[in-house]
């Protein structure tokens, strides 16, 4: 049939599936806008704030749900002000597809009104990118991004469609998108084999984990590997909720501000077995002194991973879940009591700790977890809540902790719960904001609230950028270089202004009542928790340093 090509779009977002799209609308997009409109009982269009809020909510319901999210915006700069946000996925392996109209072909290149090439622009933070001029194009193009976004090591695909493609003519005819499936062509036994040698050999395995783990929601077929070889298990930021954080083999994160015994036990280990983790530099510390005792397998999808940051003897290039599938039948039991008893010795002579005597960011995340029953999606912001979020929450199913790793963006987190909360109603969904980050994009609590979205907005508020005061204290001899936020802003008022309901909480006793009220709300909901404005987080590995040189609050006295 004849459609023009606003309504091939539509349609093909349909067959897609896709439930939901997050978007601002202007001049270049107003033909899909009008077509959205005549749909909206299939397809739910959340107008947000701002167009950086839309990706930062694309993003957030695609981590929540596993599928792909969906952002809408105009040319020029309703299409650069998405950038941030398609960073953010790409670094993450988020799927999203990005929707922007540009002005007609005619007009292309002549520095026209609201004119951007946002493919160019985006070219070295997508997965891949398209530029539709003609509307006999732009059903096979968009089935196209699709699949590129979902399958292999996923990621975020732009679209841009130019004015004149949204109004023209053109064939459509429906087509059932075809199924994805985990990348398992390219699992090798030759590699499988050496990777059993290896494990066989090993006395002292670890095995570490990280967000490719999630993504391919291995958490079973990962259990039934550690069941059998035996080992502690440690995971990166991106990695949490794929081995069950409440497991006595679990040792906490590993890295920058991972756990002293994760790093310790790391670094002392013989085999180091890597799940869907690319060797960031957060983890590593300095990279020639990373698990330098220890032969490493590395499990990726990405081949582009392997050897890239952290030269490794053995590589299995799949899917995380198909890998250890086939892996784990061809390793006898193995038995590692000694070692497993050494690494808890470390966990009981280093545990997490913190002054209990007062409010605090970790006191914070133990309540949510406690009020919770640890049933909940946490967002974070970026900074010290973000690792008081990892430190203290047992996260115990992969998509629970949403938060931006690799670009480490402020002001993702109230954009990513709003399009959580939209993916998954029946969670309970809480964005843990510093101060300094909520600050950035405050504005979506208007979204939240216009749309009816009970999202819980916890503020970590100590009126300081929190970890950049943090390395100000500890390496630059206190020099608080413009990290100091005492003002009059009062975040209650702002909720209240922006249509939320909003407390202050400066009492340990208090925290539990406000939370309880807030998950009772039927709407947006923020509590302002005022704690010390020098609260460090702990452990830490100095920048460039081996992950062994980790200390704390007892080294620092």
């Amino acid at each position: 049939m004849k459609l023009n090509g606003s309504q091939i779009l539509i349609e093909c977002l349909k067959e897609q599936g896709v439930d939901t799209v997050f978007g601002y609308p202007g001049g270049a997009i107003l033909n899909v806008y009008d077509e959205l409109y005549k749909h909206s009982g299939e397809i739910r269009h959340i107008l947000t704030s701002h167009e950086q809020g839309a990706a930062h909510a694309a993003d957030g319901y695609a981590r929540a749900t596993g599928k792909v999210g969906v952002c809408l915006a105009t040319s020029g700069p309703g299409a650069t002000n998405l950038v941030t946000g398609i960073a953010t996925a790409y670094m993450d392996s988020v799927p999203m597809v990005a929707i922007t109209c540009n002005v007609g072909t005619s007009l292309l290149g002549k520095d026209s009104f609201q004119e951007i090439d946002i493919t160019g622009v985006t070219m070295p933070i997508t997965k891949h990118n398209f530029i539709v001029k003609e509307a006999d194009t732009l059903a096979e193009t968009v089935r196209r991004a699709f699949r590129i976004a979902a399958s292999g090591r996923p990621g975020p695909v732009l679209i841009d469609i130019t004015k004149n493609a949204t109004a023209d003519m053109a064939d459509y005819e429906y087509k059932v998108p075809e199924p994805i499936v985990p990348d398992s062509v390219h699992i090798r036994g030759e590699d499988l084999d050496q990777a059993v040698r290896m494990i066989r050999r090993s006395k002292k395995p670890f095995v570490f984990v990280g967000g490719g783990a999630v993504i391919s929601n291995a958490q079973e077929q990962l259990r039934a590997f550690v069941d059998r070889v035996q080992a502690p298990v440690t995971d990166s930021l991106m990695g949490k909720g794929a081995f069950d954080g409440r497991d006595p083999r679990y040792c906490g994160m590993l890295g920058m501000h991972g756990t002293k015994a994760a790093n310790l036990g790391v670094s002392g280990c013989d085999l180091l077995i890597t799940v869907g983790a690319r060797f960031s530099d957060r983890v590593t510390g300095n990279p020639k002194q990373f698990a330098k005792r220890a032969k490493i397998i590395q499990i990726d999808v990405d081949p582009a991973e392997i050897n890239k940051n952290i030269i490794v003897d053995c590589s299995i290039i799949g899917d995380a879940a198909k890998v250890l599938a086939a892996l784990t039948p061809l390793i006898e039991q193995q038995e590692h009591d000694e070692w497993l008893a050494h690494v808890e010795e470390l966990k009981k002579t280093y545990p997490l700790k913190y002054d209990s005597s007062r409010l605090s960011g970790p006191f914070l995340m133990e309540e949510i977890y406690r009020v919770t029953g640890g049933d909940a999606l946490i967002v974070t912001e970026v900074g010290q809540h973000q690792m008081w979020a990892a430190q203290y929450f047992a996260y115990r199913e992969p998509h629970q902790l949403l938060t931006s790793g690799g670009l480490g963006t402020m002001g993702y987190g109230l954009g990513a719960a709003i399009g959580a909360k939209t993916g998954r109603p029946d969670k309970t969904v809480i964005n843990v904001a510093g101060d300094g980050c909520f600050r950035m994009n405050l504005n979506e609590l208007a979204t939240a609230a216009r749309a009816g979205i009970p999202v819980i907005e916890v503020i970590v508020n100590n009126h300081v950028l929190g970890m950049v005061r943090q390395w100000q204290t500890l390496f630059y001899e206190q020099r608080y270089a413009h990290t100091v936020l005492k003002d009059s802003v009062d975040y209650v008022k702002v909720a209240e202004a922006l249509g939320a309901q909003g407390v202050r909480v400066e009492k340990k006793e208090d925290f539990a009542p406000a939370l309880e009220k807030a998950m009772a709300a039927d709407g947006p909901f923020v509590i302002d928790c005022i704690i010390d404005q020098d609260d460090k987080v702990f452990p830490m590995v100095p920048a460039g340093q081996p992950i062994s040189e980790v200390f704390d609050q007892d080294d620092v006295k």
